[in-house]
């Protein structure tokens, strides 16, 4: 049986360095982050660009759910409300496929700081900052296994990860 991971988070929580970390674990495997469909000049998010957007990543989460090749799919994106991956769900063909909803969480403290060290360095923009942490609470409210990352190394993260998606084989 196949394994669809959806591992969502706040931005800057970890999920796309802990989604390539666990594509290297894992035999047969592919990462796709949601983030490449929504890398566009300039960035915008409205009706028109957010149906565009779940189209383009349900192609090619079904695209690789065919795949004879891949066993395992690892799907991450900042997934903040439980109908954002319910609709998602919706649109994918899960026949044979066990689905893995994990969140990565973490104290707001650990996520300022995260932040942070990417605003010094120029990877992201200061108002993430506040966008991010706003979000942190919404993630308790999902249908997901949380993580809470905060304190963990990205090796224990991902062990973590793997054990979920183990359990009920």
């Amino acid at each position: 049986m196949k394994k669809l991971y959806l591992i969502g988070g706040t931005m800057g929580v970890g999920k796309t360095t802990t989604c390539q970390v666990l594509k290297r674990k894992l035999d047969r495997s592919v990462f796709i982050d949601g983030d490449w469909c929504w890398d566009m000049h300039p960035f915008m998010v409205n009706e028109e660009t957010k149906k565009l957007v779940l189209e383009n990543i349900c192609m090619l989460l079904n695209n690789d759910l065919k795949c004879s090749v891949f066993d395992h799919i690892i799907f991450c994106w900042v997934m903040h409300e439980q109908s954002i991956i319910d609709v998602l769900l919706s649109h994918l063909d899960l026949k044979d496929v066990k689905v893995i909803s994990i969140s990565l969480v973490c104290q707001k403290e650990a996520l300022e700081k995260r932040i942070q060290k990417d605003i010094d360095q120029g990877i992201r923009k200061p108002d993430v900052l506040a966008r991010s942490v706003e979000r942190l609470e919404m993630y308790q409210k999902l249908n997901t296994y949380k993580i809470d990352v905060s304190n963990k190394t990205i090796e224990e993260i991902v062990k973590e990860i793997i054990k979920v998606g183990d359990e009920n084989d």
